[in-house]
C-alpha cells in the first residue's frame, strides 16, 4: 500500500542522510583540525603585510575605504562567511561527483523524495561543521590576531540567515553543472573562487577597478558580507543596512526559484540522455 510523503518523512529522510554524512566525516577527525588551523596558516602573512603597510598599529588606507582601521576582524568575518559558501558548493555538487563515482546515484536518485532535498540534506552536517570549525577558528585567530567586534552579534547572524538561504540558489545550479559536466573539484575550485574573489569575502569590493565592480554590485553575497560587518565592525557599508537586508530577502527569493528552475532543466537533460551515472 502507497503512502503519501509527508514532512515528517522528508525531515526524517534529510536527517538520515546528514547522520551518514556526520559519520563518515568523524571518521577522520584530523579532517576538522584543517578547517580550524588552515584558514589561520593562510591569513598569517596577511597579518604581517597588514602591519607593515600600518601606522602605529592602524590601517588608515584600509580604514579610508571601509571606517575601520581593524583588517584582521573584517578578514576574519568574511573567511567565516566565505567557509559556508564552500561547505554548500562542496556538499552539494561533489557529493554528487562521489555519487557518481561510486556508482548509486541512480538508485540515491530513486528514493521518493525530491531531488533538491537530497542537495539539501548533503550540506546539512557540513554546515554544522562549518559553523564549529569557523567558530573555533576565530577563536584561535582572535587570540594569534586580535578578533574585536563592537555590534550585535544577534542582528548579524540574523541578517545572514537570508544570505545563506539565497546561496542554496547558486549550489542547485551548481550541482546541476556538475550533473552535466560530470566534473567536480574544478568546477568547485573556480566557482567558489570566483564568488569569494567578486563578493569581497576579503577586501572591500570598492577597491575594485571599475570594470569589475558592477559584477561584484549584482552579487547577492557582496550585500551579505557587507551587512554583517555593519553589524559587528560598525563598518561603513555600501548601502543603508535596511536596504541591504531588503535586497537580501529578495535575493533569496530569487536565487532559490533560479537555482531550482535550472537544476530541472539540466536535471532532466542527463536523465533523458541516460548519461546520470555516467562519470
Amino acid at each position: 500500500m502507497e503512502t503519501t510523503p509527508t514532512f515528517l518523512s522528508y525531515l526524517y529522510a534529510l536527517l538520515a542522510i546528514a547522520r551518514g554524512d556526520w559519520r563518515r566525516y568523524w571518521r577522520y577527525p584530523l579532517n576538522a583540525v584543517a578547517q580550524v588551523f588552515q584558514p589561520v596558516i593562510w591569513l598569517t602573512p596577511v597579518f604581517f603585510m597588514g602591519q607593515a603597510f600600518s601606522a602605529n598599529g592602524a590601517a588608515e588606507g584600509f580604514a579610508a575605504y571601509t571606517g575601520t582601521t581593524d583588517y584582521m576582524s573584517f578578514i576574519l568575518i568574511g573567511t567565516a562567511l566565505n567557509n559556508f559558501i564552500t561547505a554548500v558548493f562542496w556538499g552539494m555538487g561533489y557529493a554528487l561527483k562521489n555519487d557518481m563515482d561510486t556508482g548509486v546515484l541512480e538508485s540515491n536518485w530513486l528514493a521518493p523524495i525530491p531531488r533538491p532535498l537530497l542537495l539539501v540534506g548533503k550540506t546539512l552536517s557540513s554546515l554544522l561543521l562549518t559553523a564549529i570549525t569557523s567558530a573555533s577558528m576565530l577563536v584561535v585567530a582572535g587570540l594569534l590576531f586580535g578578533f574585536r567586534t563592537s555590534g550585535s552579534a544577534l542582528a548579524a547572524a540574523a541578517a545572514a540567515i537570508p544570505m545563506l538561504i539565497g546561496l542554496y540558489g547558486f549550489g542547485f545550479a551548481f550541482a546541476a553543472l556538475v550533473l552535466v559536466l560530470r566534473e567536480a573539484n574544478s568546477l568547485v575550485d573556480v566557482s567558489s573562487f570566483l564568488v569569494m574573489l567578486f563578493s569581497g569575502a576579503n577586501f572591500p569590493v570598492t577597491v575594485l577597478p571599475r570594470w569589475l565592480l558592477p559584477i561584484a554590485l549584482i552579487m547577492p553575497l557582496t550585500y551579505g558580507f557587507d551587512v554583517v560587518r555593519g553589524f559587528l565592525l560598525k563598518t561603513r557599508t555600501l548601502l543603508p543596512i535596511p536596504q541591504e537586508i531588503g535586497l537580501l530577502v529578495f535575493f533569496m527569493f530569487l536565487m532559490v526559484a533560479l537555482g531550482l528552475w535550472v537544476f530541472r532543466i539540466l536535471e532532466r537533460r542527463v536523465r533523458v540522455k541516460g548519461t546520470l551515472g555516467q562519470h
